[in-house]
């Protein structure tokens, strides 16, 4: 059989497929990907699903922020990330003000659609939940992201860690049950206390990824650069430099892999109480 038949019939992740494994308390493990060699490389290694995050305006266009990436630019590193890969879920981020109106969000994502996003993710709670009711109602699959929101970063203040007080863990639990009422699918939470992260993942029938959120959450999600120890600059404290206690590429993302699905990451140090 040719590589290009054997690779028609490999199976791709599905949505449905992270559902059933939440379902059996299976944890899975994404990363962001932007170019087709890593892409590559993360699905070979088994990654479930590839996020084209607008975190590419920080370590692949330089920039201080999130702010200043376009759809344009998300969709020019999706149809990168597609071309390689053969089963991850592919999901791509609706940048900035991209989706300000449903109008708005309907247009981009059929951009990011037909790049090869299988996908979109986009920022907000309770009023984003409109949106998402439109964009589901029009077939595309929506990834919602609450907690800490790098496209809002100048409104919250900074990077700050989300859910400290009992009224602001009300408020993200409230987020992430109107989100999923209004057909999201899968939930991302970041920089929250594992507390409020666990009981979000228990309150929710949708998969549910952490990204600083503890060890409780259906699945983590990290920024390429920072699991390879290759950031300029600061290093999160949710991530962990895998590549420097495996030596090479391929053997740091199976680690992640085998270390999110069998619970040893995040531990406590990577963790906000």
């Amino acid at each position: 059989m040719s590589k290009v038949n054997e690779a028609a019939l490999k199976k791709r992740t599905s949505i449905s497929t992270l559902h059933k494994m939440k379902q059996k308390g299976e944890k899975f493990a994404t990363l962001t990907a932007y170019d087709a060699s890593f892409a590559q490389l993360f699905d070979e290694q088994g990654v479930a699903m590839l996020l084209i995050g607008d975190s590419l305006g920080n370590v692949v266009q330089g920039l201080d922020d999130t702010l200043g990436v376009t759809t344009d630019d998300i969709a020019y590193h999706t149809r990168c990330v597609r071309r390689a890969t053969q089963g991850a879920l592919i999901v791509a981020d609706l940048p900035f003000m991209s989706y300000a109106t449903p109008q708005q969000a309907c247009e981009n994502a059929a951009m990011l659609m037909r790049a090869g996003a299988q996908m979109v993710k986009l920022e907000g709670g309770e009023w984003v939940c409109d949106t998402i009711r439109t964009l589901v109602e029009r077939s595309v699959p929506v990834c919602a992201h609450i907690g800490l929101m790098p496209q809002s970063v100048h409104v919250m203040g900074g990077y700050k860690v989300q859910g400290k007080s009992e009224e602001d863990a009300a408020r993200i639990l409230r987020d992430a049950k109107a989100v999923e009422a209004a057909g999201a699918q899968l939930l991302v939470i970041e920089c929250v206390s594992k507390k409020v992260a666990k009981a979000v993942t228990e309150a929710l029938s949708i998969p549910v990824i952490g990204i600083g959120a503890g060890p409780d959450t259906d699945g983590q999600v990290l920024v390429m650069h920072d699991m390879f120890g290759i950031s300029a600059g600061h290093t999160p404290k949710f991530s962990k430099n895998f590549l420097i206690e495996t030596g090479n590429m391929q053997d740091a993302v199976a680690r992640y892999v085998s270390d999110v699905a069998e619970g040893r990451f995040p531990a406590a140090e990577h963790s906000f109480d």
